[in-house]
């Protein structure tokens, strides 16, 4: 086939790190590529920082459509982009009744190594299934793949762009100064973030908290607890992350170890701002941070503490290990390669037939079926409606005592006629995630 590629984006929405990836993909794609993006938003947006400069670029964006407008949109697109990660609205809207046959391109915003998985009849049934990180080879579902299924498989990472974030001019006699951007629930953030950050002796050490300020209470509790009240620096929500970043030289980035995440936009623009990160060895930073080269790895609260005495110590292989990052994610997480590998992709999926999908038969027919689809231990969740905690450890709990992500909590509140779920909140809204604190 010859002529522009027509995309279709489904998405539960356009906030966060997918809202930035996809508006950096489209916004990124030549006028005169061929390919012609549009958006179907399941959800009434909260913000519309992302939406507003798509509709500005001409890029079609439909809110929140109706079955019929939806299942028009996916009939006359060459190729429809499913954006995974788990969220009920995609679930909803396709399992809603049959669609028109298409062309699926899954690009999936989860590791799938934990909870959310990805299901595998999902990636069976995609024409390309897209991960945002290598890591997601280690997911169950995908290592279980035939070889002919793995040739369809391909990573195109999700990273929005570097626009704004000019790295200041930093010297070697500046101080150590620790900062922190991203998610505060524990789910994603370390639950024992506070006892690696206590490892480091000395009264002054200090770490700004960039963003929203969910958790803070417990936080700053568990820095009273530990005889260390002013730790954490709280700055709330801030539009301007490259002067807060400006201001911070080390970037302790210590992860829920079984958190969802893949290209983390937040540790990647510290990166680009030539901001050193501590990370933990988790699947999807080990993608990310090359050991010695463009951060540093620790395993335990010891090791913390040696690492941001080492920093602190040697301020020339602080800069070198800034500045090495910095031009590492400018280049190989540039949204350009994105949008180069994706105008292939469409191109190529173009070329095949479109397929009838049967979603129902992938995830179910019932809300609390699609639900259970997306679980890495869906046998917590029983019939009867009770929950099964006992065998889970204390850094699974976090991410299902989430009120969205994809959790029971999320998924009930969308469908409230599923009896199934509603048991299963109320069971989980009973526990208390903070009792062994």
């Amino acid at each position: 086939m010859t002529g522009p590629v027509s995309v279709l984006h489904l998405t539960a929405h356009l906030g966060g790190g997918v809202g930035k990836a996809l508006s950096g993909l489209i916004l990124n794609t030549p006028a005169q590529g061929g390919i012609r993006h549009a958006i179907a938003c399941l959800e009434r947006p909260e913000k519309t920082q992302f939406i507003d400069p798509l509709i500005d670029s001409g890029c079609p964006v439909a809110i929140a459509p109706d079955p019929k407008n939806l299942a028009r949109m996916i009939e006359e697109a060459d190729v429809v982009q499913l954006e995974w990660w788990g969220h009920p609205a995609p679930m909803a809207a396709l399992c809603a009744g049959p669609m028109p046959a298409m062309r699926l391109l899954l690009w999936c915003h989860v590791s799938g190594i934990h909870t959310p998985v990805i299901p595998q009849g999902l990636i069976r049934s995609a024409h390309r299934c897209l991960f945002t990180s290598p890591c997601t080879y280690e997911a169950p579902e995908v290592v279980g793949l035939s070889p002919d299924q793995n040739s369809r498989l391909g990573v195109v990472h999700s990273a929005g762009g570097f626009e704004g974030l000019q790295p200041p001019v930093r010297q070697i006699d500046d101080t150590l100064a620790a900062g922190y951007l991203g998610s505060l629930n524990f789910a994603k953030l370390h639950p024992d973030y506070v006892e690696f950050l206590t490892a480091v002796p000395g009264a002054d050490f200090r770490v700004r908290v960039i963003g929203d300020e969910t958790n803070r209470d417990i936080l700053e509790r568990q820095c009273r607890d530990a005889g260390r009240p002013g730790m954490l620096e709280f700055r709330g929500y801030r539009t301007d992350i490259a002067s807060e970043l400006a201001a911070i030289n080390v970037f302790p980035y210590l992860l829920n170890p079984l958190h969802y995440g893949t290209s983390e936009n937040a540790l990647l623009e510290a990166m680009a701002m030539e901001v050193v990160p501590i990370v933990l060895d988790n699947p999807a930073e080990r993608c990310l941070v090359t050991e010695g080269e463009t951060g540093l790895f620790v395993r335990n609260p010891r090791e913390f503490g040696e690492a941001i005495d080492w920093l602190a110590r040697h301020p020339q292989e602080r800069l070198r290990l800034g500045r090495q990052a910095s031009l590492l994610v400018r280049e190989r997480f540039s949204v350009h390669r994105s949008v180069t590998a994706f105008e292939r992709l469409y191109r190529e999926a173009r070329e095949e037939k479109k397929r009838d999908v049967d979603f129902n038969a992938l995830f179910g027919h019932h809300p609390s079926e699609w639900f259970l689809a997306t679980q890495r231990l869906p046998e917590i969740f029983a019939p009867d409606g009770t929950v099964s905690l006992g065998m889970l450890s204390a850094m699974i709990l976090p991410g299902l005592l989430e009120r969205t992500k994809g959790t029971v909590f999320h998924y009930a509140a969308y469908f409230p006629e599923d009896l199934l779920l509603k048991q299963w909140a109320d069971r989980l809204g009973n526990v208390n995630p903070d009792s062994d604190r």
